[in-house]
């Protein structure tokens, strides 16, 4: 799911009950064979409501495209199902008991490429009735609607990682967002200084798996994959153990790590092809909860 967002971001809060998405919920698949969705694009109205001075007051009309495709800010495959009764009541319960800790601030999501980083982060904002998004989608709308792939390709990763802290610049002084960060977010010190004003959440998902997905939808969306040659799960996952080696300490300054294998040692399992997005986003409010209560008892 893609969902591209004009003009360019404010300083602001959005008016509740205008910026809501389709939430998305299933189990995670790992496709062994590509396929093709078609596209469906949704255009929601949404304002953009200033917290500086009545003078300063200009209403900017927000507009989403959404696609089913998938895109390259998350190959999370995931059904268009109500989640269960069960995990829609836990869902509530956890973002009802975090919201009092929270008091506002804003959630990050790291995590490697194709972790699913967008998918629950929807699912979050929805729960905890905050808005949603994307840095890859902000900062392709800022380059004029180039794509990740393109911006790379013309005016190289440096451009992109500039543009990329500008807009997390922007998103750190705003409240009740969650953000899913590009992969490579993590890797300038200046961005973890904007993400700290907010609680970062790292979704770490097993290599095998990433690549299993992501080579499932070809990398011609991921620049950093993309010319690589050779077999293309094996090219994958060589190019992705490599990242996580080299960014490894650095998703471990989010606050709160949701791991996808713990979530499946829960259920007494060690197959994680099954957790729904849903589950997913539990945990994240759960690790939430703990990193926020044990710093409250600091500051007291």
């Amino acid at each position: 799911m893609e969902v591209t967002i004009s003009p360019s971001l404010q300083s602001s809060r959005i008016i509740p009950g205008e910026n809501k998405l389709p939430k998305l919920n299933g189990p995670l698949n790992f496709p062994r064979r590509q396929s093709k969705h078609q596209s469906v694009h949704i255009f929601i109205p949404s304002y953009f409501e200033p917290r500086k001075s009545a003078r300063s007051h200009r209403p900017v009309f927000l507009t989403a495209s959404c696609s089913s495709q998938n895109s390259q800010a998350s190959v999370l495959e995931s059904e268009r199902s109500i989640p269960s009764l069960d995990g829609a009541h836990v869902l509530k319960s956890k973002s009802e008991e975090i919201v009092p800790y929270l008091s506002g601030r804003c959630i990050y999501l790291v995590g490697m490429m194709g972790s699913g980083k967008t998918t629950v982060g929807r699912i979050m904002a929805e729960a905890l009735d905050y808005s949603f998004f994307d840095c890859d989608t902000l900062i392709e709308q800022a380059v004029g609607g180039s794509s990740v792939s393109e911006i790379f390709k013309i005016h190289g990763e440096g451009f992109f990682r500039d543009n990329e802290t500008e807009v997390l610049r922007k998103l750190s002084l705003m409240r009740q967002i969650v953000v899913s960060t590009g992969g490579g977010a993590v890797v300038r010190p200046i961005n973890w200084k904007y993400m700290h004003k907010g609680v970062s959440v790292w979704l770490d998902v097993p290599v095998d798996a990433l690549a299993r997905r992501i080579s499932s939808v070809g990398t011609h969306s991921r620049p950093l994959l993309h010319n690589e040659s050779g077999d293309i799960y094996a090219k994958t996952l060589k190019r992705l153990s490599t990242l996580l080696n080299e960014r490894g300490n650095a998703y471990a300054n989010a606050e709160a790590r949701v791991c996808l294998e713990n979530i499946a040692a829960k259920r007494g399992s060690c197959d994680i092809c099954n957790i729904s997005p849903t589950e997913i986003a539990i945990e994240a409010l759960e690790q939430i909860k703990n990193f926020l209560k044990k710093e409250s008892v600091k500051v007291h």
